[in-house]
């Protein structure tokens, strides 16, 4: 779908900021009433939090024994390793709040031939199937990765400048919008494919494989979660940002993999869109 033309007397410029502006204004609006939904069930909370903090208390708890036989695993120290969970926990809250239900409620709409009430609605598709629900409640991860996060930086010897601060921000991003791609591509299948409900179980569990830097891999387990499921890049590579282990060039292919994973997943998603049989065919 295209998005509406530009209003009669808008300039080139002034429609270019708006065209920009919608996808922004349909996540708040979308994440309102995610959150207006969510809170009518506020026992959910607490069950999040006893969860949550199982899940803490059981990575704190493997990390304690491993540092109980050495002082560092692969090169990284407590510390280090103590960013990477922090890194992964809160990257996990991202998904579960905002990538995994919208890609769960695709594969329910493809399946039942209801996905045709977004695509006659005058927004770009993939924008709209990507902002519509939210799971506020897991957000409560992002929140307890953050305090990790803070805490191990406190214990860092280099400590967090700007720069540095600048550069974690934007990786933490780039990782994002990796996942992102990885979710859309395979639930985009779902198009050809009519059964794919454990999805999110396989997903989860190639995730778990993040709580480590990559780096302690083989090297072909290394490449797979590096290119096939960016792993590395969403988990590690920040994590390397924080700790001061970053290269230029490591940035740089981060960034480039993010763009031709979105211009792929971008393409993907026009061909399943093609291949669409809804209740209206």
């Amino acid at each position: 779908m295209t998005a509406p033309r530009p209003a009669p007397g808008a300039t080139p410029t002034t429609a270019l900021g708006r065209d920009l502006l919608r996808p922004l204004k349909l996540f708040a609006l979308f994440f309102r009433i995610g959150a207006l939904n969510e809170l009518q069930y506020r026992a959910n909370l607490a069950v999040q939090l006893f969860q949550s903090g199982i899940a803490l208390a059981t990575g704190l708890a493997v990390l304690g024994l491993v540092f109980g036989q050495t002082t560092n695993l692969g090169g990284w120290t407590q510390s280090e390793l103590l960013a990477v969970m922090g890194v992964h926990i809160l990257m996990g809250g991202l998904i579960q709040t905002a990538i995994q239900p919208n890609m769960e409620r695709l594969m329910t709409d493809v399946r039942q031939g209801t996905l045709d009430f977004i695509l006659t609605k005058p927004e770009d598709a993939q924008v709209m199937i990507s902002v519509r629900e939210f799971r506020i409640w897991q957000a409560v991860d992002i929140i307890v990765g953050a305090i990790v996060l803070a805490i191990a930086v406190a214990q860092l010897d280099t400590g967090l400048g700007l720069g540095a601060a600048l550069i974690f921000a934007g990786t933490l991003i780039l990782g994002a919008v990796m996942i992102y791609c990885v979710w859309l591509l395979l639930t985009t299948a779902a198009f050809w494919i009519v059964r794919m409900d454990e999805l999110h179980e396989l997903f989860e569990g190639i995730y778990q494989s993040g709580r480590w830097p990559v780096t302690i891999y083989p090297g072909w387990l290394r490449i797979s979660l590096t290119f096939l499921v960016p792993i590395a890049f969403a988990v590690t590579v920040p994590a390397e940002a924080l700790t001061s282990r970053l290269t230029i060039d490591t940035l740089a292919l981060a960034a480039a993999f993010a763009v031709g994973l979105f211009l792929v997943t971008r393409w993907f998603w026009r061909i399943g869109l093609r291949n669409y049989s809804g209740a209206s065919s």
